[in-house]
């Protein structure tokens, strides 16, 4: 998923039952980020990091839209929409597998580490999971504890027991220590 620096990013704002999300995509189309507004200055910042020389500018299109379906209820609508994600080869490795995990579906950070072939990579699983810049599109909210407990989400805990909870996945809460 590496290519040339975009010229042009374009930042939509969506209302969504969690939240006000940023969808970041390029002249193509492609999604390059998505946040929640409550982070909007760390995705700023990563943005100028990882492309320099785009313009940033506010806008609308078709990703927003996918997402928007998503929120309303087609769990498909995020399936064939196209992306593209500044981050290492192992890390972009990740954020591909994390695509194949299904809707309603989840997997453990073991398991993760498992289907990219690297098992003992776990710690480095979670980081690069930790780091994804398109989330709900590269759906690490369905990565959970090896017990089933949810485990921690860039959004917040109530975000991913939302989406688990919209697309029909099985969970457990962990219980306080």
């Amino acid at each position: 998923m590496i290519d040339a620096q975009p010229e042009t990013l374009i930042l939509d704002r969506l209302a969504t039952p969690i939240g006000a999300a940023l969808i970041v995509t390029d002249g193509a189309g492609r999604v390059r980020a998505f946040n929640w507004t409550d982070y909007e200055a760390r995705m700023r910042a990563w943005i100028v990091r990882r492309y320099p020389d785009a313009d940033l500018r506010e806008g609308g299109g078709a990703a927003a839209e996918a997402f928007q379906a998503y929120f309303e209820g087609e769990l498909a609508a995020l399936d064939n929409l196209a992306w593209r994600a500044a981050g290492t080869p192992f890390q972009i490795k990740v954020w591909e597998a994390l695509r194949t995990i299904p809707c309603g579906g989840t997997l453990s950070y073991a398991g993760l580490a498992e289907q990219i072939g690297k098992p003992s990579a776990v710690r480095a699983v979670g980081l690069a999971n930790g780091a994804n810049p398109i989330s709900v599109l590269a759906p690490c909210h369905r990565v959970i504890g090896a017990d089933g407990s949810l485990t921690g989400y860039g959004g917040g805990l109530a975000r991913k027991r939302w989406l688990l909870a919209h697309e029909g996945a099985s969970f457990r809460e962990r219980l306080a220590a």
